[in-house]
């Protein structure tokens, strides 16, 4: 299929139309590159302690080879589940370097969630911060682990460490008790790994940029997560397309070092496909472990510049909340990237006044390694659109037939790049792709004739009222100008004239609120058939590790509690 790219157009003169991942032969000598370059560079500072490129080099070398030294068969699986702490990217690239696949897990996943990632990626090995060593207790009996490698928060911060570690299991009581003593589980803890790899010696893998890096699994946000496979061809290439993509702002860098604010969690394609970018251009990561502490994460960013701030929208929304926020300083602040979630108007208008930065927003997926559209770098103006396809990407918009739609038409957007997945782990993945080789994003867009695409909606979250197609995002957007509405979520419910009917559930600012307000600005901002017929007020809404609203669950609550007849 020919594809017409309008959007070539739209890149800045220094953005090149095409990156060649093949320029390496695997993704190590990528990870080698930065460390030879950057060597005594602050890689990253995590509550005041600082690591160099060195340091991170070192550590995840004894990494690998302590993990070659356990005798794990050839591309075994190894399961990584931590927050932002120093030792994630050291073991990340030391599982790398031992020939092995890495499985980011989320921290956060109770035990049945991680039951279902340790087995359907088949991973042998683990390493955990204790903080949720519970969650790992209840399961792993039922699956393939033989080596468990137990982290403290402060494993890789020195004396501060011991400190750290002692406030958060003494004073927070932020380590639930568990009981991983059993000798069949092979326990290690991290330092210990430290200390032996140091002396053992690391075997050269032969690898190549075809074989698997990551079993990167999907939020699970319509059903059971999946395991997106993502080749070292796959991570090359995503790093080359997004150092490209900001080329245009980094390259006017004149500090000595750039920081970029690691606030989104690492086990999350978004940051780690930021760590990509920083890393090839050697930046220091601040790196945040809990964002969820807002005050705490404001605190943080007055410790020292700030050049890159990446975040979704709930995260710009939460630190613009903090009433001591607008007094940080954000004069080294020129890259503000927002992903993971729509962006609201509201809320970039709002970061650009406090900050004088403005909020570019784009769209990725775990199956690209969150590279796909975005905004030009140096755009001053938040559009509402996703932006434009980005180096090295063809995307087309199909109907429900597969056929091309035309500008402006809506459609469902297909991706074709190096970087993009070739399918699922242990899943049949014949109809994630068109017969072209185009995968099936599931997210509905339109695109006008310059290049710029809009995302409507997801395909699985689009709402059919009457024969008419409704997209929640759009909805959402409008409502959260009416006064009293502090966030909303909207749902297609079952409705026996209609097919099905909007549904709205809204997090109040007070008591004042009433629905008959809100039915109201409804009707006067909204046409008759968008406009929600049933409305709930809650005090929180489902939501991701990165803030995004989880329909689904919605939907689940709404059925449970509205039973439909046989």
């Amino acid at each position: 299929m020919t594809v017409n790219k309008p959007w070539l157009a739209q890149y800045p003169a220094s953005v090149p139309k095409s990156v060649n991942p093949d320029t390496y032969s695997n993704i190590i000598e990528l990870y080698e590159e930065c460390f030879d370059r950057f060597r005594m560079h602050p890689m990253s500072i995590c509550m005041g302690v600082t690591h160099t490129y060195d340091d991170v080099d070192n550590a995840s070398l004894a990494v690998a080879a302590w993990l070659q030294a356990q005798n794990l068969p050839q591309g075994s699986v190894v399961a990584l589940m931590m927050p932002n702490v120093p030792q994630y990217l050291p073991i990340m690239i030391g599982i790398l370097r031992a020939g092995y696949v890495c499985t980011p897990v989320n921290p956060l996943y109770t035990g049945r969630e991680l039951r279902h990632q340790l087995n359907d990626s088949g991973a042998q090995a683990i390493f955990i911060v204790d903080n949720f060593a519970q969650a790992l207790e209840q399961v792993v009996d039922e699956t393939h682990i033989k080596h468990i490698v137990l982290s403290k928060m402060g494993d890789m911060m020195g004396l501060k460490g011991m400190l750290v570690n002692t406030i958060i299991r003494r004073v927070k009581r932020l380590v639930p008790k568990y009981k991983l003593n059993d000798p069949k589980h092979a326990v290690t803890k991290f330092p210990d790994v430290l200390k032996q790899g140091k002396n053992l010696p690391l075997q050269k893998v032969n690898m190549r940029l075809e074989q698997k890096a990551f079993l990167q699994y999907t939020g699970g946000t319509t059903g059971l997560s999946k395991g997106a496979i993502l080749s070292q061809r796959n991570v090359v290439a995503a790093a080359l397309q997004s150092e490209a993509w900001t080329r245009p702002i980094t390259s006017e860098f004149r500090d000595v070092y750039i920081n970029m604010v690691m606030a989104l969690p690492l086990y999350h394609i978004f940051a780690f496909m930021l760590s990509l970018i920083g890393m090839r251009s050697g930046y220091t990561f601040i790196l945040v472990p809990n964002p969820r502490d807002m005050p705490g994460f404001v605190k943080t960013l007055s410790k020292q510049p700030f050049h890159i701030l990446p975040g979704v929208n709930t995260l710009y929304n939460g630190l613009l909340a903090q009433p001591n926020f607008k007094d940080l300083d954000f004069s080294s602040l020129r890259i503000s990237l927002a992903g993971g979630m729509a962006a609201t108007e509201q809320t970039a208008n709002e970061w650009l006044r406090v900050t004088g930065c403005a909020m570019i927003e784009g769209w990725g997926m775990t199956e690209s390694v969150a590279v796909g559209i975005s905004n030009v770098i140096t755009d001053r103006q938040f559009n509402g659109t996703i932006g434009v396809p980005g180096v090295s990407m063809d995307i087309i918009v199909i109907d429900e037939d597969g056929r091309p739609v035309e500008a402006g038409q809506a459609g469902e957007m297909c991706i074709k790049g190096p970087n993009v997945t070739s399918g699922y782990y242990n899943k049949d993945s014949t109809d994630d792709f068109t017969q072209d080789g185009y995968f099936r994003t599931g997210d509905i867009v339109s695109m006008d004739d310059k290049g710029y695409f809009t995302l409507l909606d997801r395909k699985k979250d689009m709402i059919l009222v009457s024969g008419f197609n409704v997209f929640p995002n759009e909805i959402e957007s409008v409502m959260l100008d009416c006064e009293g509405i502090l966030d909303c979520a909207v749902i297609g419910v079952p409705d026996e004239r209609q097919g099905e009917a909007v549904k709205m559930y809204v997090i109040p600012t007070d008591n004042n609120v009433t629905k008959t307000a809100v039915k109201e600005f409804a009707l006067d901002n909204l046409t008759g058939y968008k406009c929600p017929r049933h409305i709930e007020f809650v005090s929180e809404l489902p939501k991701s590790n990165v803030g995004k609203v989880l329909r689904q669950k919605l939907r689940e609550q709404h059925l449970r509690d509205h039973p439909q007849p046989m």
